[in-house]
C-alpha cells in the first residue's frame, strides 16, 4: 500500500482535516460487473467528493476522488468495509496534490 501521507496533500487551507486532497485508489477483487462503480459514485457523492471510478483491464477499479482530507479518509473506510458489492480483496491507495477534479463524479 502507498501512503505518502500528509507531505503529499499539500496544506490546502485547512484544518482537522479538511484540507484539499487526492485520493487514488485501487480496488482489487470482484469489483467488476457487481455495480461497485455505481457505488463508489453514490458514496463520493454523500461526502462532497468529486472524481471518477474507472474499470481497468487487469479486473480491479481505479478511483480518483478530490475533497476534503477526512471525506477521502472516510471513503477508503468503506472502499475497506464490508458494505460493498462484489467482494473487495484489498484498497491500495495514493495521496497527492488535488488536480481540479470535477464537476460531479464520473463512471467509466
Amino acid at each position: 500500500m502507498d501512503n505518502m501521507g500528509d507531505e503529499a496533500a499539500g496544506d490546502g487551507g485547512g484544518v482537522d482535516g479538511a484540507e484539499t486532497v487526492r485520493l487514488t485508489a485501487w480496488a482489487r477483487g470482484r469489483v467488476q460487473g457487481v455495480g461497485f462503480r455505481w457505488w463508489v459514485r453514490a458514496r463520493s457523492l454523500e461526502l462532497g467528493l468529486v472524481g471518477s471510478a474507472t474499470n481497468l483491464q487487469d479486473g480491479r477499479v481505479e478511483i480518483v476522488a478530490e475533497g476534503p482530507r477526512k471525506s477521502c479518509e472516510r471513503l477508503l473506510e468503506l472502499l475497506r468495509g464490508a458494505g460493498t458489492p462484489g467482494r473487495v480483496a484489498g484498497v491500495a491507495e495514493r495521496w497527492s496534490e488535488p488536480r481540479g477534479e470535477g464537476p460531479g463524479f464520473d463512471e467509466r
